[in-house]
């Protein structure tokens, strides 16, 4: 293979052609309550491919190479960030088998990468489907290789996870230091320009929009980064700086500028932020999207 080259699909699975694609049915959103996601998921996304590639016969191909020629989600997501990120420095065979294998030793990873995809789906309008969001949404593969090089960072081999975060900001325009922390159900929306500094935390079910900065204030040493509670929503454009906690449910309004410490289940907005209320009843605006309800006035409380 030739330095950079994509990889294509098994040569094994390739000596024959490509078996006739039927009209598939794409099952029905959401998922039946179930224990196992990851079969229910991977089945709808391979229904969704075979549906788009007899609609569009030029993705056909693409299609077959990237998910249908591929035996579970964790082969066909490995394949597709392999020939993402690869160079002509930085292999796509080795970088496939970085990920097939760390894929496969930590369980953790494939249920976040599930939950992940189940959280584009349900919260982005924009996203038509599941398969839509595997192949090409950006802050969706962004975190799915970040959850790979922090594995490589706690194997203490972190000049391969930091070659591995360099590549992830050339190719995706994010930047997630390796030893950050991330949950699960977390989207990126949009995802251009997000950086996370080296001892950031992200909760679960987190939803954060563009150009957000979660980083320090200068040349602090130690832990210097925000720590992002459950179910927070941040607007994009939003600035995060300082070991500071964003309590659950938080919402960070577009723009804001946070310095110390969100409550949970508040509001905060403005440059520098103020908080406006707070919110009762069991929404969660990382779940919800929900930017602007629960705005009722002003308050006396700078942040």
């Amino acid at each position: 293979m030739t330095a950079g080259q994509p990889l294509r699909a098994d040569p094994q699975q390739r000596r024959h052609s490509p078996p006739a694609l039927h009209p598939a049915v794409v099952p029905s959103y959401p998922p039946p309550e179930s224990d196992n996601d990851e079969s229910w998921v991977w089945s709808q996304i391979k229904a969704e491919a075979r549906r788009d590639a007899d609609a569009e016969p030029a993705l056909a191909s693409f299609l077959y190479a990237t998910v249908l020629s591929h035996p579970s989600l964790e082969r066909s997501l490995s394949f597709h960030l392999a020939n993402k990120l690869c160079s002509s420095t930085l292999l796509s065979t080795l970088l496939y088998d970085l990920f097939v294998g760390s894929l496969a030793a930590h369980p953790t990873i494939r249920a976040a990468a599930v939950a992940d995809l189940l959280a584009v789906r349900s919260r982005d309008p924009a996203c038509a489907g599941f398969s839509h969001c595997l192949l090409n949404y950006k802050g969706f593969l962004a975190v799915q290789a970040h959850r790979v090089a922090h594995v490589l960072w706690a194997q203490n081999r972190r000049a391969l996870a930091l070659a591995l975060q360099s590549r992830v900001a050339e190719v995706f325009a994010v930047d997630i230091h390796p030893a950050a922390a991330i949950g699960k159900g977390v989207l990126l929306d949009h995802a251009t320009g997000v950086v996370i500094g080296e001892t950031a935390v992200v909760g679960d079910n987190v939803s954060i929009l563009h150009h957000v900065t979660l980083g320090g204030t200068g040349k602090a040493v130690g832990d210097r980064h925000p720590k992002i509670g459950d179910g927070v929503l941040i607007g994009a454009g939003a600035t995060i700086l300082g070991n500071v906690l964003i309590g659950a449910g938080a919402k960070i309004g577009a723009g804001s500028v946070v310095l110390i410490d969100v409550p949970p289940r508040s509001t905060a907005v403005g440059n520098p932020a103020r908080l406006i209320g707070g919110k009762k009843g069991d929404d969660m605006p990382g779940e919800s999207m929900d930017h602007t309800s629960f705005i009722q006035q002003w308050s006396d409380y700078t942040i």
